[in-house]
């Protein structure tokens, strides 16, 4: 039986009266690549905030390696590597600062501390440029220290939060290709996004969300078997239009 990393039971939250998230039940396995799925907008981030103790939940239920994250998060807290869609990186420190800053926020002290700031600045590839304040790092640049600041304390999950968003193509490869080689290594990844070739290349299921609701999940294949008997003709794009009437690339930036 396969392990379940991550469950959300009818997990709900509310700003005033406007429901953000409605009712989420998901399910993710430990070692897959799961991707959510929608536009801006679609309640996403707000669920990775809750999952991630953030974000208190309305209603509803989280579970986090067997877990409550709200209710033991010192417990699970370490095991989780989350990178938000807003950079949390601090522009007037070098990137070993940062780095080391946001490692040490898991406890982890000397020598332990300094290989991890060098293994998680070598494995974006910025190693070299270490003394470098962030500030005057490239949007891509930005993007994979934000990846080695949350990566230091070795989690057992990866969130990533629309983690290409207004970068460059090359960027955006290395990115998809670290998150590939994450997981490969052994960790369990949740990817948001609302560009469809991202979710589509890399993740092993995808989720659909739109309106604060995930309306289907599946494999790319699964998916596509929804909306059609012809289903290798089908494209992704077009599994999102059908079921929710909506163009995905009208929310695109």
């Amino acid at each position: 039986m396969e392990e379940i990393i991550l469950k959300t039971t009818d997990l709900t939250k509310k700003y005033n009266h406007k429901t953000v998230v409605d009712n989420l039940n998901m399910e993710i396995r430990k070692g897959e690549i799961f991707g959510l799925l929608g536009p801006n907008g679609a309640g996403k981030s707000t669920a990775m905030n809750m999952i991630c103790s953030v974000v208190r939940p309305t209603a509803g239920s989280i579970e986090l390696l067997g877990k409550n994250p709200w209710k033991q998060k010192k417990e699970v807290i370490h095991k989780i590597g989350y990178i938000p869609q807003e950079l949390a990186i601090h522009g007037n420190l070098k990137a070993w600062e940062n780095v080391e800053l946001f490692t040490s926020l898991y406890g982890i002290k000397g020598a332990e501390l300094k290989s991890a700031v060098k293994e998680s600045l070598e494995y974006v590839d910025l190693l070299e440029r270490k003394q470098e304040f962030a500030k005057n790092f490239s949007g891509g640049m930005k993007r994979r220290l934000n990846i080695a600041c949350a990566i230091g304390h070795n989690p057992e999950l990866l969130i990533f939060d629309e983690p290409t968003v207004g970068i460059d193509p090359q960027s955006r490869k290395f990115i998809l290709d670290k998150i590939k080689e994450s997981n490969e290594k052994g960790a369990t990844v949740i990817y948001t996004s609302h560009y469809m070739e991202e979710v589509e290349a890399i993740c092993t299921r995808i989720a659909i969300m739109d309106n604060g609701k995930i309306i289907a999940c599946g494999t790319s294949e699964e998916l596509k078997k929804l909306v059609g008997s012809n289903h290798e003709d089908i494209t992704l794009e077009e599994v999102f239009l059908t079921l929710t009437g909506k163009k995905l690339r009208d929310y695109a930036e």
